[in-house]
């Protein structure tokens, strides 16, 4: 149903109550907007946490394993959006999955706001699995609003990216103060209790979705359900049994299990696009597609491999190499965290206009190219910052808000547009698994990034930026030139 026709009883999309857009896009806008206040809260201050010293309530852990820790721990969110997609194709629905993904994220909030030195992994573990369920879901929503093929339809995954930066805005302002100033787990704290309003907002907006994503697109039955809730009985056993003999063994420490669920993340990725390209139900243009989609994947995992050491790499450079003096007040480290999504606030809607105005003469590779040059450009800004801090002094915030502007405009060229792509690209049969598959390019993305950043500890910084920042621009030039093959196997979808 297009946003310009008259809706059904009960469905949502004909109305523009929204900006010009359906009112449903508000219920999801909002519920995204505090989940993400819950999340990049957290993510804000996770790094500086675990390289506190114990003296500050910390955890002591070198710098490379906290990065690493922190790569994987959103690989990891990522990588769950798979399972979370089949759940909803097949078990309960797209709303239903949102709903529970959002009460199990809050969960592992509270969790990680007991003042205890293990929680934090404990409520990791409980956000990895809510999230799961709640992210691909939620996305998915929000393309049931439009026409597969609608032009408004990137304009309102834009407007969607910018309650996401909303909440990602306020987030590190109000975790960073409470956690570095006055305890961490007050931080994780305030995380909580953004997540319980995103339940809240979810509950009570429902009204304006009308009857979309209630079942599952293509639900289990009979003797197949049966068999598949009794598989993923033997895979948590089989899981738990892993933790278990790594535990005996003496292995399981911190580095053994990143390492580990690194390994796990590419073989999932190589495992699930394989399952999908020789399924025999595919048409021909379908499985088409899915070749011009493997392309897109794995630009869209280089950029993520650079693009989210923000909280990593470049947050500890915040804290130990920028002067944060300001008016006699040193500002917490993590408020630069803010820096990004304030500044995607800003550009988002202008990035909805220009979508709408080039319509279909601007492709999706075209798009993800210059995402990637962008993206690489300002590691080599990056670069620059690094070298003038060498000797230990102290630089501007403005670099590190430079290097922020430079990504959110790769950023603005390649995310929307890709959440936006893969709706119109995906098979009937894999609808929610297609969006998990999206967001399986964040996790090998951050996975792979989180061993990359190991390296910021070894080599010197200024080279670590540029090697990694060339790469990038490398890469992006390269995907130009293969952006008129590409569009042949997308089959008819800009």
């Amino acid at each position: 149903m297009s946003v310009t026709d008259s809706p059904a009883p009960g469905q949502p999309g004909g109305d523009r109550g929204f900006f010009g857009h359906p009112r449903g896009l508000a219920t999801l806008f909002l519920t995204e907007m505090w989940e993400r206040f819950s999340f990049y809260g957290m993510r804000a201050i996770l790094v500086l946490y675990l390289t506190a010293a114990v003296s500050s309530g910390g955890l002591d852990m070198p710098a490379s394993s906290a990065n690493a820790v922190y790569g994987t721990y959103n690989a990891m969110v990522y990588l769950m959006a798979l399972p979370g997609g089949w759940i909803a194709d097949r078990l309960i629905g797209a709303r239903r999955s949102v709903l529970w993904g959002g009460v199990i994220i809050a969960a592992g909030h509270y969790v990680m706001a007991i003042p205890t030195r293990w929680s934090v992994f404990a409520g990791m573990a409980f956000i990895v699995l809510g999230t799961g369920l709640l992210k691909p879901n939620i996305s998915t929503m929000v393309g049931d609003l439009y026409d597969r093929d609608s032009p408004r339809r990137d304009a309102g995954f834009s407007l969607f990216y910018m309650g996401i930066n909303i909440g990602g805005f306020i987030a590190p302002l109000i975790t960073g103060y409470l956690g570095e100033r006055i305890n961490w787990h007050l931080g994780f704290a305030a995380a909580a209790v953004g997540m319980t309003l995103a339940v809240i907002q979810y509950v009570s907006g429902g009204r304006h979705l009308g009857t979309a994503s209630l079942a599952p697109t293509d639900p289990l039955r009979g003797p197949e359900r049966r068999r598949a809730l009794t598989r993923i009985a033997v895979g948590v056993g089989g899981a738990v049994l892993l933790a278990v003999l790594l535990a005996i063994a003496g292995l399981f420490t911190v580095n053994t299990v990143v390492n580990l669920l690194t390994a796990i993340t590419v073989l999932v990725t190589v495992v699930y696009f394989g399952r999908i390209m020789v399924d025999r139900r595919l048409s021909d243009v379908e499985r088409s597609r899915m070749k011009a989609y493997l392309w897109l994947f794995v630009f869209a995992a280089a950029f993520w491999l650079i693009y989210d050491q923000a909280g990593s790499v470049l947050n500890v450079f915040a804290e130990t190499s920028t002067d944060r003096d300001l008016f006699g007040f040193t500002f917490p480290a993590s408020w630069l965290q803010s820096a990004n999504p304030i500044l995607i606030i800003i550009a988002a809607p202008l990035f909805a206009a220009l979508w709408v105005k080039v319509g279909h003469r601007l492709s999706t590779p075209v798009k993800f190219a210059f995402g990637l040059v962008l993206n690489g450009l300002s590691f080599v800004l990056m670069a620059a910052a690094a070298r003038a801090a060498v000797g230990g002094d102290l630089v501007s915030p403005l670099w590190l808000v430079a290097v922020y502007a430079v990504q959110v405009c790769g950023e603005l060229a390649l995310s929307p547009v890709g959440l936006s792509v893969t709706t119109k690209l995906a098979p009937a049969r894999y609808a929610s698994q297609m969006m998990g598959l999206w967001f399986l390019a964040v996790a090998v993305g951050d996975a792979i990034g989180g061993q990359v950043a190991r390296l910021a500890d070894t080599w010197p910084q200024p080279t670590y930026f540029l090697t990694f920042g060339l790469a990038s621009v490398a890469l992006g030039l390269g995907a130009l030139m293969f952006t008129r093959h590409i569009r042949t196997l997308m089959a008819g979808i800009h």
